[in-house]
């Protein structure tokens, strides 16, 4: 099964900016998405994106809002369409005249998937975070403590075990580190306390 979109140019140019409301776009996100442990994932992605935007990239708080609803839709067709994802969702949104870096950010998540180079900082950074913060969260799982007293080097052992996760592409993760231009220990040392704060 081919998901590959076959194009690079998303949405229209003049609806830069454009996004749906907080509101709709969790309308959006539980009419598409039925299964409670993507939707964790989703929305422990969307918080990521967030904290990067305004911690990192000290990013305006509409700016941040488009980060973020990257992050919380990047899968949303995922769980009832897996045939169509990436491009399902982003023919929705181009409906909705969503603005074109949220719609490429999707579509660049996963660029040995979907054939879409990440681009922008925001295209980037959902890229990295995608793969790992799923690595961390199943981590989290096994340990009596959770998310409490997670280290860096301990997911990294966890990385180092194809086992583990096996679902997880390495090959992603470091790839979107190198794409990012951040190394693996300080973009997991940035997702770890964040990411435990969204409630599972």
């Amino acid at each position: 099964m081919s998901l590959q979109l076959n194009r690079t140019e998303f949405g229209h140019p003049d609806h830069h900016g454009r996004v749906l409301s907080r509101e709709e776009a969790d309308t959006l996100f539980y009419d598409w998405v039925k299964n409670p442990r993507l939707q964790l994932h989703m929305r422990q992605v969307a918080h990521l994106m967030m904290c990067w935007a305004k911690e990192v990239q000290q990013l305006s708080a509409e700016v941040q809002w488009r980060w973020e609803m990257a992050g919380l839709l990047h899968d949303a067709d995922w769980d009832q369409w897996p045939e169509q994802h990436c491009k399902k969702i982003i023919e929705h949104l181009e409906q909705l005249q969503v603005s074109p870096d949220v719609l490429r950010a999707i579509a660049s998540h996963g660029p040995a998937h979907f054939g879409v180079e990440p681009v922008s900082d925001m295209d980037k950074m959902l890229y990295a975070f995608d793969e790992l913060s799923g690595l961390i969260h199943a981590y989290s799982l096994m340990r009596p403590g959770g998310y409490e007293g997670m280290d860096v080097k301990g997911v990294i052992k966890r990385l180092k075990e194809k086992s583990f996760a096996a679902s997880v592409s390495r090959e992603d993760i470091h790839d979107a580190c190198l794409r990012a231009g951040i190394s693996l220990h300080e973009l997991i040392a940035f997702i770890i306390p964040r990411q435990a704060s969204v409630a599972a």
